[in-house]
């Protein structure tokens, strides 16, 4: 079985999580609602690259935003590549901005209550990976 290592990240603010919508131009999970995600590069630490992640997918720099907490490994089956897993590390950071600059990645975003996640269509297992941070 073939695992590819991603950060899923959630910020936070007034009690509300920030969810965004994968853009047409992304290769896997378009148009479906996510965290601040990205694939760990090589060595790279999974909190470093939640931090880029954010800073990159919705323009929020790290002096900006405060970890609350790193959630636990949580492996998800692939539903696009036969014998493949997500290796997900999921973390929640606080911040107290909420405007967001979304890059080519996403094409929407918005800031919710966590009981409202089940309205959205998500990436699967998103609420997995959210119930390991709450």
């Amino acid at each position: 079985m073939r695992k590819t290592k991603i950060v899923t990240t959630f910020l936070t603010n007034s009690d509300k999580i920030l969810l965004l919508k994968r853009s047409q131009k992304v290769k896997s999970m378009k148009n479906l609602w996510a965290g601040i995600s990205g694939i760990i590069e090589g060595n790279e630490q999974p909190l470093e690259r939640a931090k880029i992640e954010v800073y990159e997918e919705v323009g929020i720099k790290e002096s900006n935003i405060e970890l609350i907490k790193e959630g636990k490994i949580i492996l998800i089956e692939s539903p696009q590549y036969e014998n493949h897993q997500w290796e997900v590390y999921p973390f929640l950071f606080s911040c107290n901005n909420i405007e967001i600059k979304l890059n080519w990645e996403n094409s929407e975003s918005k800031w919710i209550n966590v009981n409202e996640l089940n309205e959205f269509k998500t990436v699967p297992s998103l609420d997995r990976v959210l119930t390991r941070l709450f």
